[in-house]
């Protein structure tokens, strides 16, 4: 279940549970990765290719437009769309000493409801075990972390969503700071 808390709430690292925790004899097996981005700057994306699948697209608009908003928010942007332990992380943010590991839900209709409720118990583990897994790659580059989830709304698409000017900017993104922990 998704938990909405206090503005400003992180984990520090001292706090992730035993559970969650590699044991030293057995480390994390991390990939290398290709989809790290060392600039401030959005990476480009093909989101009309023809022939491509349209929710890969909606996707990749939803996480583009999630890094720029992290952006204009005074994060810098570490990665994004890199896979550790198995499992994609959205985008990895960074405000000073603190690093985020953000979902990103982008959502055409709210028929299945709301984008954030996809980020299950089963997922925020995923997310969980993979951030351990960048930790462990990336040592002393985290005092404290945070898991947050963007969720991204197309609006005006016949659910009940009309109320902005969708010539203007249909897109409505709603950020849950610190949505889950690994405590939990």
């Amino acid at each position: 279940m998704l938990r909405i808390p206090g503005p400003g709430e992180t984990t520090p690292l001292s706090k992730l549970s035993d559970k969650s925790r590699q044991s030293p004899g057995n480390p994390i097996s991390v990939p290398r990765n290709s989809g790290q981005v060392n600039s401030n700057e959005p990476n480009p994306r093909q989101t009309d290719v023809p022939g491509s699948d349209p929710r890969r697209s909606l996707g990749a608009e939803g996480e583009a437009r999630a890094a720029s908003f992290l952006m204009r928010r005074g994060y810098r942007i570490e990665a994004r769309n890199v896979r550790y332990a198995g499992v994609e992380i959205d985008l990895i943010a960074r405000r000073g000493a603190l690093v985020v590991f953000v979902e990103v839900k982008t959502r055409r209709t709210t028929r299945f409801g709301p984008p954030e409720l996809a980020v299950d118990r089963r997922k925020q583990a995923r997310m969980i075990r993979a951030a351990l897994a960048w930790l462990h790659q990336h040592p002393g580059r985290a005092r404290n972390i945070r898991f947050d989830v963007i969720a991204c709304s197309v609006l005006g698409n016949g659910d009940g969503n009309r109320g902005r000017d969708r010539a203007r900017d249909p897109w409505k993104l709603e950020h849950f700071v610190a949505a889950f922990d690994a405590g939990d």
